[in-house]
């Protein structure tokens, strides 16, 4: 496991270093061993083990042919009001979407009930996923370590829990009345105040880890079209 982690963070190294483009990098991640090669990439990388289950190695055409269609997902989901949009890597180490919506945009504090404002970005989120419907999307809400009022730390975490859990549902939710398939939506879970992306001893820091992150990542019919050499 030391020498296959190794390699990967070599590849990864020289992924960087030669300012590839998606579609290189899904040839490079899909020709370096597929789908159990690409899990260990995406821990490494940081990113969430969002991804379809495949049950053989994704190849280099594969991936590259991925990888320049999540680059057109990618170009379109920047158009999305109040989302962080940036491209990471999902289990099968293929190129994957990733909107960050900061929770005070979306809900009031300590609220799971979508603000007016927010339903502007989740409408345009909605006929985004509608618009790339061989996307598979994850969804996971977030909060920062901020206790509550006559709780012990535990209490606390529990209940950050289960708040994230609440507001990543209610995105859920809206995204379905707005037509979105539920067939699409593979993961809509929770993680509390267990994965931080910023210091939550600063307010700045826990404004940050106050979120709510969607995926979107090919599913097993992109991959299929994919293989077939038919992905656009």
């Amino acid at each position: 496991m030391k020498k296959m982690k190794a390699m990967v963070l070599a590849l990864c190294a020289c992924i960087v270093m030669m300012g590839c483009n998606n579609l290189a990098k899904g040839t490079t991640i899909g020709a370096a061993g597929g789908a159990i090669l690409g899990a260990v990439a995406g821990k490494l990388l940081g990113n969430t083990a969002v991804g379809a289950a495949v049950g053989t190695a994704v190849g280099a055409g594969t991936g590259a042919l991925i990888g320049k269609h999540m680059d057109k997902v990618k170009a379109q989901a920047e158009a999305v009001q109040n989302a962080q949009v940036q491209s990471v890597t999902d289990a099968n180490g293929l190129q994957a979407v990733k909107l960050t919506f900061d929770s005070g945009i979306l809900f009031a504090s300590g609220s799971a009930t979508l603000t007016a404002t927010s339903k502007s970005a989740l409408n345009q989120c909605a006929n985004l996923l509608k618009n790339n419907s061989d996307c598979d999307i994850a969804i996971y809400g977030h909060t920062d370590n901020t206790g509550f009022k006559n709780s012990t730390a535990e209490q606390s975490a529990e209940k950050n829990l289960t708040l994230s859990r609440q507001r990543a549902q209610s995105v859920q939710s809206y995204l379905l009345s707005q037509g979105v398939n539920a067939a699409q939506l593979r993961t809509v879970d929770g993680q509390g105040q267990t994965n931080p992306v910023a210091d939550n001893s600063t307010a700045a820091g826990r404004q940050q880890n106050r979120r709510v992150e969607l995926y979107m990542y090919a599913s097993q019919a992109m991959i299929n079209a994919a293989e077939a050499g038919t992905l656009q």
